[in-house]
């Protein structure tokens, strides 16, 4: 099914690690490495979602979580020009870098972002748990710690098999190390090794039902394995913990669509508009299609374009560029009243 297919490659993009499961693209230039400090200079810590932007408004080029030094490393930014960065997170108010230059000329460059935390956080004393930080994490030995930021840089350099070997004596030091499972996971999604990849998501997630990035990679596993009944069940529980997550609210509408449940699938991406300003452009692919399962090709053809205004380049874009043809010569084609 076309559709599959094209979410297929959307879904393997948005595989979210707790270390920077992103691989170097073998370019020795255009490494931009990001430091996220408060004003006291202590690291902001783990799990902030931080995004690489073209400075020219070309949209998002990567997205990365920060590891628990709160570091992430752009590597291989192949493309010259203008970038800017922006950190957000639960507990902090959204930090940008502001512009600067990547080039051919720099090998690597350091960025410092300094983040606020926001009112609620500096008040809490012990309060709701972040969706994006694991609770079973808090308590990890600093050794564990050590084992995962050492299979971080295994996972740049594409040495999966090292990887391995370092998160399982991660979760040997600390069994209950959620975000190691959750980046042993993604690693196996590499491997081609689906079986380990849903059995160490499934762990995760049951050491934490509401660390988010687990949860996240769980349900694409179950999408791809069409165990629908089960993506709904976990995403219902994470939406009641984080109502206004745009990873899970796109989610949500792709499990809709694939149920054949296309109104709530466009009801779904229509409430993610509302509530979420940071969601994936993926998401408007997915109302247009279920604008088309209706029959209604205007409105497909306006979601066929916001998608196209966030993310204009790339294999997807392209895609998507060929469907608006189709959309168009369709139209053309049909009788006046045919809509």
């Amino acid at each position: 099914m076309q559709y599959q297919r094209w979410l297929a490659l959307a879904y393997f993009s948005l595989l979210v690690p707790l270390a920077q499961a992103q691989s170097p693209s073998g370019s020795m230039t255009g490494n931009v490495h990001v430091h996220i400090i408060y004003a006291d200079d202590r690291s902001a810590g783990a799990n902030l979602m931080v995004r690489l932007l073209d400075g020219s408004g070309g949209g998002t080029v990567q997205t990365i979580y920060s590891n628990a030094q709160g570091k992430v490393d752009f590597w291989g930014v192949q493309a010259p020009g203008v970038y800017h960065v922006v950190v957000s997170g639960e507990g902090i108010q959204d930090a940008d870098s502001g512009l600067f230059e990547v080039d051919t000329r720099k090998v690597s460059q350091a960025q410092f972002i300094e983040v606020r935390p926001t009112q609620a956080a500096d008040a809490r004393t012990g309060g709701s748990k972040s969706s994006t930080v694991s609770a079973s994490d808090l308590a990890v030995p600093s050794k564990a710690r050590k084992e995962l930021d050492e299979a971080g840089k295994a996972i740049s350099k594409q040495d999966w098999s090292k990887a391995v070997e370092l998160l399982n004596q991660a979760i040997a030091i600390y069994p209950q190390y959620a975000a190691a499972y959750n980046t042993l996971g993604v690693v196996y999604a590499h491997m081609n090794d689906p079986a380990h990849e849903q059995q160490a998501l499934e762990k995760a997630v049951s050491l934490d039902g509401h660390y988010a990035p687990a949860c996240q990679n769980l349900v694409k596993v179950y999408l791809r394995e069409k165990a629908y009944p089960q993506a709904e069940t976990l995403l219902s529980k994470g939406l009641s913990a984080d109502p206004n997550n745009g990873v899970y609210l796109m989610l949500m509408a792709d499990v809709q669509y694939m149920q054949g449940h296309y109104d709530a699938a466009i009801a779904t991406v229509q409430r993610m508009h509302t509530v979420s300003t940071d969601h994936p452009a993926t998401a408007h692919y997915i109302a247009a299609k279920a604008y088309e399962q209706k029959n209604r090709p205007q409105d497909a053809l306006a979601e066929f374009q916001m998608f196209l205004k966030e993310e204009p380049t790339g294999q997807r874009a392209d895609h998507v560029r060929n469907d608006i043809a189709k959309l168009q010569g369709t139209a053309q084609a049909a009788p006046p009243n045919a809509q």
